[in-house]
């Protein structure tokens, strides 16, 4: 998978966003007890300031509801299932409560105790940032071989058509490899590291080195698109923000031909509602499922299943999505996906264009060696080197020409063997006329230069050197 790169100013990224939406929290708590004052104030004055008012107490809390949804996320990817739930069941109270109720300290105690209950700060589990910090300091992590076979037990690779296969963070290319195996597929994969791009080439046709975000590739033209990219973001020393997994899936879908299927694999937690927006608008039958236990317990992990679709809005399917996110328990596990639930689609495609961010010279090397350029090359040179004779012997003219140019440079061998070399040098004449009126008086003289080559060729003989000019 692609990483990040590394800055020694580096820092969790999840925690440093749950520090912001602890402030965040804190005062829209405040606003909303504040705003309430507000309409109570303009409903005893003005009826319609008090429904300008009460409008805006509603959005202050939609987004109230938003920023505690957002940190249930980040607090399962901090392992702090307890609070998760707390903000999950917070957000629901909070939705449902009536905003013309007076009752609103206990709201406001309520949201205080949970968003000082972060682990921020030093209340943070120095274990489990440290766990999450060297996700990307090592950052390299390949999908166990036993959930790609599970995987693969699902998928229906269509008969007589060659498929192709795109992983945008193929490490060393052993999951694509897996699922293509026996399987009539081309592989294509692109990996930022070196060193694993190498070992990738044994295993993959075709392998881009560098950035996935900087290489060319055709659009609609893969049939299988598996994506597992990078699961943790940081901030940098500039203070860019960035989550990959995100990032990734937008710019990689459109690679996929329509109907064609994604393999996304993610850890649960970061099936956020954005994400899963963006999955249930541009992808249809959706499914999800969970990786062995193991593997679970480790990385957290989960695979969405689905068929590239025109873009279409569905609420109801990136709500199922979110609800599975914050409930990992009710996702199924990997082991019960029905054998080939999901066709991929018989369509054959050509990949015109797939050039990585760097050159890839061991794939020139390849392709030239499969190649009869480099023949037809150096047979061309062969002609161009070999002894040429002129058909009809040369005029005098065409042998000046020839020795201008310098090609009678060199040994001449014949009865009597010498070396020949022309060279052409300017030659200035000067002509000078006097001039005489009718009386035959002088009146002065006019001078006229005139320029020519003269063709010079220097012999060495056995019996001495000549100049023929």
């Amino acid at each position: 998978m692609e990483q990040p790169h590394e800055s020694p100013m580096q820092q969790c990224y999840a925690q440093e966003q749950l520090s912001s939406l602890q402030t965040k929290i804190l005062r829209l708590a405040q606003a909303l007890v504040v705003q309430r004052a507000r309409v109570e104030k303009a409903r005893q004055q003005d009826q319609a300031a008090a429904r300008d008012a009460y409008a805006e107490l509603q959005k202050v809390r939609q987004s109230l509801a938003e920023s505690i949804g957002a940190a249930q996320f980040l607090l399962l990817e901090l392992e702090e299932p307890r609070l998760a739930l707390t903000a999950g069941q917070l957000q629901a109270g909070l939705l449902r409560f009536d905003l013309m109720s007076t009752a609103y300290k206990p709201v406001f105690d309520a949201l205080c105790r949970f968003a000082d209950g972060f682990p921020v700060g030093g209340k943070a589990n120095a274990a489990v940032i440290g766990r999450l910090m060297n996700h990307v300091k090592m950052g390299y992590y390949p999908t166990d071989p036993d959930n790609i076979a599970a995987m693969l037990r699902g998928i229906q690779f269509p008969q007589g058509v060659t498929t192709n296969l795109l992983d945008p963070c193929c490490g060393c290319g052993q999951a694509l490899r897996q699922l293509a195996q026996g399987n009539n597929c081309f592989t294509y994969g692109v990996e930022l590291d070196e060193h694993r791009a190498q070992q990738a080439q044994s295993r993959l046709h075709r392998v881009g080195f560098g950035s996935f975000f900087h290489s060319r590739i055709s659009h609609e033209a893969f049939h299988l698109l598996f994506l597992n990219p990078p699961y943790l973001s940081v901030l940098n020393a500039g203070g860019g923000r960035s989550r990959h997994e995100k990032r990734f899936l937008i710019e990689s879908m459109c690679h996929l031909v329509y109907g064609g299927l994604l393999l996304y694999v993610v850890p649960y937690y970061r099936l956020t509602p954005d994400i899963c927006r963006i999955l249930s608008d541009n992808f249809s039958d959706l499914t999800v499922w969970r990786f062995s236990d193991q593997e679970f317990q480790r990385f957290k992990q989960v695979v969405v299943m689905g068929l590239r679709k025109h873009r279409e809005a569905d609420a109801d399917a990136g709500h199922q999505l979110e609800r599975q996110a914050v409930s990992p328990e009710a996702i199924p596990p990997l082991s019960a996906l029905p054998e080939h639930c999901y066709a991929v689609p018989a369509t054959a495609c050509s990949v015109a264009t797939f050039k990585g961010e760097k050159f890839n010279e061991k794939e020139l090397e390849q392709q030239l060696r499969r190649s009869d350029s480099f023949a037809q090359m150096m047979a061309r040179s062969a002609l161009d080197s070999g002894v040429k004779r002129p058909l009809l012997p040369l005029s005098i003219g065409q042998i000046g020409l020839i020795g201008g140019s310098g090609l009678i440079n060199g040994l001449i061998d014949c009865d009597h063997p010498h070396i020949i070399k022309g060279r052409v040098v300017k030659v200035v004449r000067t002509e000078r006329e006097e001039r005489h009126n009718a009386a035959g008086t002088h009146t002065g003289s006019e001078v006229k230069e005139t320029i020519t080559n003269k063709m010079i060729f220097n012999v060495l003989t056995p019996n001495g050197f000549r100049s023929l000019t």
